[in-house]
């Protein structure tokens, strides 16, 4: 089968990561386990950002943390010299509490709050990416309070659709993201913007989906931006310094999936927007925002195997100790995995099992019908490619704890997000309290 990373199969047919034993993972820190090979997350870091110097243009990649967010990834984030999108006051927080330089922050999200807003202020961040006409006039409101400029760029729908699950899908004209640019929504906005004093209007952004594994729609989405950019520059002398192309750069789950080197995309993007400037404009600075293609195929998660069901002339189940809990990503979106038993990897793939979590929940499955080594109790399965949108989707459905988070590098594995505990869940419940009745 295909190994993701540095992963190999040691002498003793037990799968490894970043040169350490994920038996031995399983054992130090116990499962579900999300484990993370750095070395791959820093090569493709260098991948993106190679891409650009070869194409000789000014730009930013700004790791998307949404697709996980802990402090010592902000700080592997930092380390490659990228920069950072953050959705929410809690991305924003972690990365200040990491030490990420600020001004390298950019602030995404279509409905943030006063607060959120007042924290990134404070914290003189790089860029707010705009969504909408309510946040550009929250952002001038508070931004004229604390006597600041603020950058922006204005988020806008350019009405392509990438191909993609629909629940994923946020580039289309009918979408809660961003500026509608074909009703006049994105003009209005930009000549609005121009004319607050506490903003700095540096461009637009765009996102047209996710798991997107050509160039085309990149392509159109440039081209008919450049549609509407040729007509305002000439109407008003409006041209972008940014122009962020967004992510969605796809990678690899199963087998069925065939990504592209990421100088692809970056070249495509590059070449279409030089080939689009009118004469006289400027060529803009190309930001764009990796997630899940930085981290998604550099981890996996580890569960121990525990009960088995047989259906007679259907299916065989097989239970792990995770599950929806911990990889949300099948019950919400139909997502489809890879895995294998980690202590059994030189034994032949040859029996049919449909991997199934421990929730109480009929719809928590992680895997229907993937052919694995023979698994009994206590065996070890590792997942492939959960490194984006497991940890962060994490939850405590069931009461159950969010599972530990290690990164492996050069043989060395650190933990770098505790498990929770039992006493962590209830950390923040309240007792009842009885209410006296007078009568």
């Amino acid at each position: 089968m295909h190994l993701y990373g540095t992963s190999a199969v040691s002498d003793r047919g037990h799968l490894t990561i970043g040169g350490v034993d994920t038996v031995q993972l399983s054992k130090e820190y116990g499962t579900a386990l999300y484990v993370y090979d750095v070395a791959m997350i820093r090569e493709k870091a260098r991948a993106f950002r190679n891409a650009f110097e070869q194409e000789n243009v000014h730009y930013q990649v700004a790791y998307a943390s949404k697709a996980f967010s802990c402090i010592a990834m902000v700080q592997l984030a930092d380390e490659e010299g990228l920069s950072l999108d953050v959705v929410s006051g809690g991305e924003l927080y972690t990365a200040l509490q990491a030490g990420f330089p600020a001004e390298r922050i950019h602030f995404h999200g279509n409905n943030k709050s006063d607060a959120e807003i007042r924290m990134a202020l404070d914290a003189k961040i790089g860029c707010f990416v705009v969504d909408n006409f309510y946040e550009l006039a929250l952002l001038e409101q508070l931004a004229e309070e604390k006597g600041v400029r603020a950058n922006i760029l204005l988020r806008i729908t350019p009405g392509i659709e990438a191909h993609t699950h629909d629940y994923i899908l946020t580039g289309q004209e009918d979408s809660k993201f961003g500026f509608d640019l074909q009703s006049g929504q994105v003009e209005e906005a930009i000549q609005s913007a121009e004319k607050k004093s506490t903003l700095k209007l540096l461009g637009l952004h765009c996102h047209i989906g996710s798991q997107i594994f050509e160039t085309t729609g990149f392509v159109m989405a440039i081209d008919k931006i450049f549609q509407y950019l040729s007509t305002w520059y000439e109407s008003f002398g409006f041209a972008p310094e940014v122009l962020n192309l967004g992510g969605g750069f796809g990678i690899r789950y199963t087998a069925d999936d065939q990504p592209i080197p990421v100088g692809d995309y970056i070249a495509a993007m590059t070449h279409a927007v030089k080939r689009n400037l009118s004469e006289g404009m400027a060529m803009p600075e190309i930001w764009i925002e990796p997630g899940r293609s930085l981290v998604g195929e550099a981890g996996l998660t580890l569960y121990t195997v525990g009960s088995h069901k047989h259906v007679p002339e259907l299916r065989n189940y097989l239970a792990v100790d995770g599950g929806m809990s911990d990889n949300l990503r099948p019950a919400l979106y139909q997502a489809k995995y890879e895995a294998a038993i980690a202590n059994r990897m030189n034994e032949t793939r040859d029996h049919l099992y449909s991997v199934a979590g421990k929730c109480c929940e009929s719809g928590d499955m992680l895997i229907w019908d993937c052919k694995l080594q023979r698994a009994i109790s206590g065996d070890v399965m590792a997942v492939f490619s959960t490194g984006a949108y497991g940890y962060s989707m994490a939850n405590n459905y069931n009461r159950l704890p969010k599972p530990a988070v290690v990164f492996v590098e050069n043989g060395e594995a650190s933990l770098v997000v505790k498990r929770e505990s039992y006493e962590d869940l209830i950390h923040h419940d309240l007792p009842l309290k009885q209410a006296i009745i007078s009568k």
